[in-house]
């Protein structure tokens, strides 16, 4: 859960109040984003360099482009570097082959004061019969750079339909898990 103080609350209402838009999170002395502002959709056709003897494109590599597709989706969104400071597990539901087109959605569904979760979807279509496979999701949190490499403020989130609210308190019910996970690891490791 994001925590703010309460004039950050009221100042946040009223500006809801005064716009009529759901803004959420980020930092208000920036222009609030909408999601499809800063949406990345990736596209790469397989090939063998990038699989294993029995065709089937290596998982590090589905990983690594997810990475780039959703670090491209939060650098839109704050117009800074980005570094990646989680990734959620990430489940192979089907294999990629070698051939397939490889198609990676990333699209921002919460900020916080300086990080910046990613939504990534990855499709593999075989382009002979048009077969479409949901192959992978992850969620990845990504923190603003200034130019000296320290965290920095992000934009706020303008959510615009009941689905990005959705992603947006899923999001945040996620971050708080992640903080959660950190703090305890933290006590044990400290």
């Amino acid at each position: 859960m994001q925590m703010t103080n309460d004039k950050g609350k009221v100042e946040r209402a009223s500006e809801r109040a005064e716009t009529g838009l759901d803004i959420r999170g980020g930092d208000s002395k920036f222009p609030a984003k909408c999601s499809s502002d800063s949406e990345v959709s990736l596209s790469q056709q397989m090939m063998p360099s990038d699989a294993n003897p029995l065709g089937n494109v290596h998982g590090g590599y589905i990983m690594k482009l997810g990475a780039e597709a959703g670090g491209l989706a939060a650098r839109r969104h704050a117009r800074r570097p980005v570094v990646t400071g989680a990734v959620d597990s990430m489940s192979f539901l089907s294999p990629v082959r070698v051939g397939h087109l490889l198609t990676l959605r990333a699209r921002v569904n919460w900020v916080g004061k300086s990080s910046i979760e990613v939504g990534v979807r990855v499709e593999a279509e075989n382009p002979v019969t048009g077969e479409l496979a949901h192959t992978n999701s992850a969620f990845a949190v990504f923190v603003a750079l200034d130019d000296n490499g320290r965290p920095i403020p992000v934009p706020p989130l303008i959510l615009e339909t009941e689905e990005e609210r959705r992603r947006w308190l899923e999001g945040e019910e996620r971050q708080e898990h992640r903080l959660q996970h950190w703090r305890k690891k933290s006590l044990v490791d400290g």
